[in-house]
């Protein structure tokens, strides 16, 4: 945090500066910079960044920072209002009105300020990515005949092959449709299940990104309440009779927030009473490939136990690799299969062939299943050590449940007694969230993951988006620090 301070001190300084020199003219030398205020060459390089950034002035390799030649004139400023009216009378005749909101996205996505602890994280680390082995990967991959050409629209047959088998029961390549990523399988997924203004039932609390999906499809996202052991299946039949739903997405592995796994002795269950329903049920896979250590044999995917077609699969490489690394598979059984190739070939065409192929060399190469042990025995000591440091200097969160797979813990903030009805009662999460950034570290509050009121305040903390477990115990002093601030 001192750092970050002076970055924004030395900045203000050489701001104030910069007219003693002409336009185009040199600035002091990083080494005198660094003489002159006492700080160090990464301070003076951060604050010179951030004057680039502004326009003031220009960084040449080698030779130094000059002050920015004067900006051109500013064209003035049209007047956009109007689209105010356009963009509200596009949704007047619809039933739900297609709002997008992705901020409970973004929380994710969004790179946190310069040393702020990112317990928001979505992704691995780059420390846990396996770089070299996509490197090597990309590189062999742009070498085979024809990588540059346009792929199947399905994806390629041996990709398709390898997601089929890492599905298991009857699903086969011909069920299989090559993604960009499971956000896109997931929103191609929903647009083929549901016509606009339809309901869709959802796990109670479930992914923000998912209810964005639905939102923005003009759906109508239908809570059903999820325990220790995934979601009730009393509860989902009574949904689907008073709804009349014919899509229930669900994450029966490591849910996301919670973490629970659907029972055994639920999975017939939820698949029996979606049958009956005519409905299908859309199954996100989405952590498999990020179990830990200590978990044990994994239940199969809900697909692998389906005959009928009830379920449309989706899994994807990107959590267990990189952000940047977007291939997934959407897998089903029967006439629906048609449907969504069709709108994933509309909204898309294909996924891009040298990925395709990148992907088919690092899954077939000696360093994925190595890959994959090491991220599995990093995240169980990350977890533990979450888990040790919230239990001694945050014993007032309550962590019912501790997930053997995923990257994240879903806490539960207390009810809003004594001393901390203020904080911790409307908008605690909020309060709570703006307080941790202010003490270096960023969390997500809970209220995103829930479509419709939740029952309590909760807030979610990633273990797989920070550098190690030296900076999970700090990320949780200073998450200390900032619920004694709220007390």
């Amino acid at each position: 945090m001192q750092e970050r301070s002076s970055v924004g001190e030395l900045a203000i300084q050489l701001r104030r500066e910069l007219d003693r020199y002409s336009p185009g003219g040199k600035l002091p030398s990083s080494r005198s910079l660094v003489e002159r205020f006492r700080v160090s060459p990464v301070t003076v390089s951060r604050a010179l960044a951030q004057l680039a950034a502004e326009g003031l002035v220009v960084t040449r390799p080698g030779a130094g920072a000059f002050r920015a030649e004067p900006r051109g004139t500013t064209t003035p400023a049209g007047d956009t209002s109007w689209q105010e009216v356009a963009l509200s009378a596009d949704g007047a005749a619809d039933l739900v009105p297609r709002s997008v909101d992705a901020s409970g996205v973004t929380v994710s996505l969004a790179a946190p300020p310069p040393g702020v602890v990112e317990f928001n994280g979505g992704y691995l680390h780059p420390s846990l990515q396996p770089e070299r082995a996509m490197a090597a990967a990309l590189s062999r991959a742009g070498r085979r005949p024809g990588a540059w050409g346009r792929p199947p629209m399905e994806g390629l047959p041996e990709l398709r092959e390898w997601f089929a088998r890492s599905i298991g029961g009857g699903v086969t390549a011909a069920g299989v449709l090559i993604g960009a990523g499971g956000q896109s399988a997931l929103t191609t997924a929903l647009r083929a299940l549901a016509p606009p203004g339809a309901p869709v039932l959802v796990e109670s609390p479930t992914y923000p990104g998912m209810l964005a999906i639905a939102r923005a499809a003009g759906l109508r996202p239908v809570p059903v309440p999820v325990d220790a052991d995934g979601v009730k299946p009393a509860l989902l039949a009574d949904a689907f009779r008073a709804t009349g739903a014919r899509v229930f997405v669900c994450q029966p592995l490591f849910q996301n927030p919670t973490g629970a796994v659907l029972a055994p002795e639920r999975r017939g269950e939820v698949l029996r009473i979606a049958r009956e329903a005519g409905a299908f049920v859309v199954e996100d896979d989405f952590v498999r490939r990020l179990v830990h250590e200590d978990a044990g044999p994994l239940p199969s995917p809900l697909a692998a136990d389906d005959p009928d077609g009830v379920v449309v699969h989706v899994n994807s490489l990107t959590k267990a690799t990189s952000p940047s690394f977007r291939v997934s598979a959407l897998a089903a059984h029967g006439p629906v299969l048609e449907r969504l190739r069709a709108i994933q070939v509309v909204d898309t065409f294909f996924v891009p062939r040298p990925l395709q192929e990148a992907a088919l060399e690092l899954v077939g190469s000696p360093a994925w299943p190595r890959h994959l042990r090491a991220i599995s025995a990093e995240l169980k000591i990350r977890r533990d050590t979450m888990t040790a440091a919230l239990r001694l200097e945050l014993p007032e969160l309550a962590l019912p449940h501790i997930p053997s797979g995923g990257y994240h813990l879903w806490l539960r903030l207390p009810d809003g007694t004594g001393g901390t009805s203020q904080a911790f009662g409307s908008g605690g999460e909020t309060a709570l969230t703006e307080a941790a950034l202010r003490a270096g570290v960023a969390i997500t509050p809970g209220r995103p993951y829930f479509s419709a009121e939740s029952a309590a305040p909760h807030v979610r903390l990633s273990f797989a988006a920070v550098a190690g477990t030296g900076e999970i115990a700090e990320g949780v002093r200073r998450l200390r620090s900032a619920w004694a601030e709220l007390l």
